[in-house]
C-alpha cells in the first residue's frame, strides 16, 4: 500500500508539473463551492494573480459585476454538475482589473459519485475575437458597398442557379424589389428564345468549366423590356473546393451598343464613299489607259488598210499592234492580281534563294545612284506561292522604293520568321507562322493620307507617264490571293517599309524553280561533276545525255546501292548528286540522308513524279525537281550554289 500511495504521489507530481508547464491556458481546480484550490503557471500569466494571492478565492472573482450580479458563476458550475460539462465565451477580468475575452471550459470532478470539484480550462481568446470582428465589419462594409453601387446589377446565385441576394443596382436595371426575385431562377432575365436554346445552362456549365462566363446579349426587365446587358458569371467555392454558387455581375450596355450601332453605320457610309471614290478612279484610270493603247492600235490598222504600204512600215505597224496587245495584256494582268482574279501557279521555294536571284535584275533596275543592301539569312525560310507573281510583287516594291529616291539611297531587303499577322488597315491580327519578306529604303517617304490609298489601282503620286498606279495594287492582289498580308510604314523624309507576309511552308520541300533573274544559259553554267541515280534506264539515259549535252560530266548509276559504291571508290569525284526517290531498295531520300551523314559538303537534289512519296516519308529539306523536268530546270540546279543541300 505504501509502495502504491508513493507511485500514486510521482505521478500526482509528474503531472502537477505538467499542467504549470501550459503558459497559453489557464488551468486549475475549483473545490465544490467554486474557491480556487490549485493555479498554474498559465493561469497566472492570463489573470495577473500569484498562487498564494487566488488560492481559496471564489472563482467569480474573474467574472465583471455585471456576470456576477446576473448569477453567471453559479449558473456555470450548476450546468457542469448537471450536464457534465460547461462551455461558453465571455469578458472576465484580470487583477488589473483589465477586460479580456476568454473560452470556458468547466468540468466535474467526481468521486464516488458525488462532485469533489471542478477542473477549470481558460483560454485568451481575445486576438481571435478581434479577428472575427473585424471580419465581420469588412463583410458589413461590402455589403454596403455593393449595396450603393447603382450602376451594377451584383448578386449571388446557388448552385442551382437561384437568386440568393439582391443589390440596389440589380433592382435599378431589372426593376424587381429583393423580395419578388430572391429564390427565383435567374433564367427569368433570359429573352424566351434564349431559355429554349439552353443559354442560362450553358452559361453557369461554362463558368465551371472555364472558371468564368462573359458576354453580351439582350436580357428582359420586369416590364418585358429588352435591354443589352454585358455579363460575367464566376464560380464560388469554399476552401475545400466545394460549390457554394456563383457571383454574377451584370450592366445595362444598351446606350453603348446604339452608339456602336451609329458608329458603325456611319463607318460602312464612309466606306461606300471610299469605294465609289476608287471605283470612278478605276474606271477613269481604265478608260484612260486602254484609250491610249486603242489609239495605237487603230493608227496602225488605219495605215495597214492602206494600199501600197512599204514592206518596212508595214512590219513596223505589225510589231506595234504586238507590242500594244503584249501591254493591254499586262495591264489586264495586274488587274486581275488586284481583283485576286489572276490564275496563280503556287509552288515550294525558299524565299532567300529567289531574292538572291533577283540581284542581278534588280541591280540593273535600280542604278547607280541608288545601293542595295541584303539582309537574307543562310536558313531556309519556304513559303507555297506562285514565283512569278512573288517576282512581279518584289520588283514592283523596289522600283516604288527607287522612284521615292531620285537624289540616290539604299534599298535594304531581308527576311524572317515571325509568329502571327500584325492587325493591318483595320483587319484582326491573325495567328500563325509567316515569312516577313522587308524593302525599306530611306527616300522622301509618305503622309498618312496617301499611305492609306496606296494600294488602291490607279493611285499614283508619279508624274504623268512615270507609273500606272498599278505596281502596288498587283502586290496587294497577290498577297491577299495568297493568304498573306501586305504592310506599309512610312514617315516623311525619313523613307518606307514594306513589309510582305506569305505563309511559311515550313517542313515541304523547295522545288527548284529559276527566278526571272536566276535564269542560266548553257554556255556560262560551270562544268560539274554530277552522279545521276536512276533506276528508269529510258529516263536515266535522256537525263545522262541531256546533263552531257549542257557540258557536264555526268556517271550514271541505276540503284542507291550502286551511288553508295561509286562515292566510296571516289569520294572525291563527285560535285552534285542527283537522284531519283522512288526506287527499289534503298530510296532516293534514304540515299541523300546516308550522303549527307557522310559527305556534308555534297550538293545533293532529288527528283521524282510523285511529290508526295517525300511528304509520307518526311524529306529534310532537299531540293526537289518535279517530273518531267525541262532544260530549265535543269540549268537552274547547275546553276545554283554548290553548297545547297538539304
Amino acid at each position: 500500500m505504501l509502495s502504491r500511495r508513493l507511485t500514486d504521489l510521482a505521478q500526482a507530481e509528474r503531472f502537477q508539473l505538467l499542467v504549470d508547464a501550459v503558459k497559453d491556458y489557464a488551468i486549475y481546480l475549483l473545490d465544490s463551492e467554486g474557491r480556487v484550490a490549485t493555479w498554474n503557471t498559465g493561469a497566472q500569466l492570463f489573470k495577473g494573480y500569484t498562487a498564494d494571492e487566488i488560492i481559496g478565492q471564489h472563482f467569480s472573482t474573474f467574472y465583471t459585476e455585471e456576470d456576477r450580479a446576473a448569477g453567471l458563476p453559479e449558473r456555470a458550475l450548476h450546468t457542469a454538475a448537471t450536464a457534465g460539462r460547461f462551455e461558453a465565451e465571455g469578458w472576465r477580468v484580470r487583477k488589473d482589473g483589465t477586460r479580456f475575452w476568454t473560452h470556458v471550459v468547466i468540468d466535474p470532478v467526481i468521486e464516488n459519485g458525488e462532485v469533489i470539484g471542478y477542473a477549470k480550462i481558460t483560454r485568451d481568446v481575445s486576438e481571435q475575437r478581434a479577428a472575427d470582428r473585424a471580419l465581420y465589419e469588412s463583410e458589413q462594409r461590402f455589403r454596403l458597398l455593393v449595396q450603393g453601387v447603382k450602376d451594377y446589377a451584383i448578386y449571388m446565385l446557388d448552385p442551382e442557379g437561384n437568386i440568393t441576394n439582391w443589390n440596389s443596382g440589380a433592382q435599378a436595371i431589372k426593376g424587381y424589389s429583393a423580395d419578388e426575385i430572391i429564390g427565383q431562377h435567374f433564367s427569368l432575365f433570359y429573352t424566351p428564345e434564349d431559355r429554349e436554346a439552353g443559354a442560362p445552362a450553358k452559361a453557369l456549365a461554362t463558368a465551371l468549366r472555364e472558371g468564368k462566363f462573359s458576354g453580351e446579349a439582350q436580357r428582359v426587365r420586369k416590364n418585358g423590356e429588352r435591354f443589352w446587358a454585358s455579363v460575367l458569371i464566376d464560380p464560388i467555392r469554399d476552401e475545400t473546393g466545394k460549390l457554394l454558387g456563383f457571383a454574377k455581375v451584370t450592366r445595362d450596355i444598351t446606350e453603348k451598343r446604339r452608339a456602336e450601332e451609329e458608329l458603325e453605320r456611319s463607318r460602312e457610309a464612309l466606306v461606300q464613299a471610299q469605294k465609289m471614290e476608287a471605283i470612278g478612279r478605276l474606271t477613269g484610270g481604265v478608260a484612260h489607259d486602254f484609250n491610249n493603247l486603242l489609239t495605237v492600235i487603230r493608227a496602225s490598222a488605219d495605215f495597214l488598210r492602206r494600199p501600197n504600204v512599204p514592206e518596212e512600215k508595214r512590219a513596223r505597224y505589225v510589231e506595234a499592234i504586238a507590242e500594244t496587245a503584249e501591254r493591254a495584256a499586262t495591264l489586264t494582268g495586274q488587274l486581275l492580281a488586284f481583283a485576286r482574279r489572276q490564275p496563280l501557279q503556287p509552288e515550294v521555294f525558299d524565299v532567300c534563294t529567289r531574292l538572291r536571284g533577283l540581284q542581278r535584275i534588280i541591280g540593273s533596275m535600280i542604278g547607280s545612284s541608288v545601293t542595295m543592301q541584303n539582309d537574307l539569312p543562310e536558313a531556309e525560310h519556304v513559303v507555297e506561292a506562285d514565283p512569278t507573281q512573288f517576282d512581279t510583287a518584289i520588283l514592283n516594291m523596289v522600283i516604288n522604293a527607287r522612284d521615292a529616291m531620285p537624289r540616290g539611297g539604299t534599298i535594304r531587303i531581308g527576311a524572317r520568321i515571325v509568329d502571327g499577322l500584325p492587325a493591318v488597315r483595320g483587319h484582326a491580327a491573325a495567328s500563325g507562322t509567316f515569312v516577313a519578306i522587308e524593302i525599306s529604303d530611306d527616300g522622301e517617304g509618305m503622309s498618312p493620307e496617301t499611305l492609306q490609298k496606296i494600294f488602291e489601282p490607279f493611285f499614283t503620286t508619279k508624274p504623268v507617264d512615270k507609273g500606272t498606279g498599278l505596281g502596288l495594287s498587283q502586290v496587294y492582289g497577290f498577297t491577299k490571293q495568297s493568304r498573306g498580308e501586305i504592310d506599309a510604314r512610312s514617315q516623311l523624309n525619313v523613307g518606307t517599309t514594306f513589309t510582305l507576309y506569305l505563309p511559311s511552308a515550313d517542313g515541304q520541300v523547295p522545288t527548284i524553280s529559276a527566278s526571272g533573274g536566276d535564269l542560266a544559259e548553257a554556255s556560262n553554267v560551270p562544268r560539274r561533276r554530277v552522279l545521276l541515280v536512276e533506276d528508269n534506264e529510258g529516263v536515266g539515259k535522256f537525263a545522262a545525255g541531256l546533263l552531257k549535252e549542257l557540258g557536264q560530266a555526268v556517271t550514271w548509276v541505276g540503284d542507291g546501292q550502286a551511288a553508295l559504291r561509286q562515292l566510296n571508290n571516289d569520294p572525291g569525284g563527285f560535285d552534285l548528286v542527283f537522284t531519283d526517290v522512288v526506287m527499289p531498295g534503298i530510296s532516293g531520300l534514304e540515299l541523300a540522308q546516308m550522303i549527307q551523314k557522310q559527305r556534308p559538303d555534297l550538293q545533293i537534289v532529288l527528283t521524282s513524279g510523285y511529290s508526295h512519296v517525300i511528304a509520307e516519308q518526311g524529306a529534310q529539306g532537299f531540293p526537289l525537281v518535279r517530273k518531267p523536268y525541262s532544260i530549265d530546270g535543269l540549268l537552274a540546279i547547275l546553276a545554283s550554289r554548290p553548297d545547297q543541300r538539304g
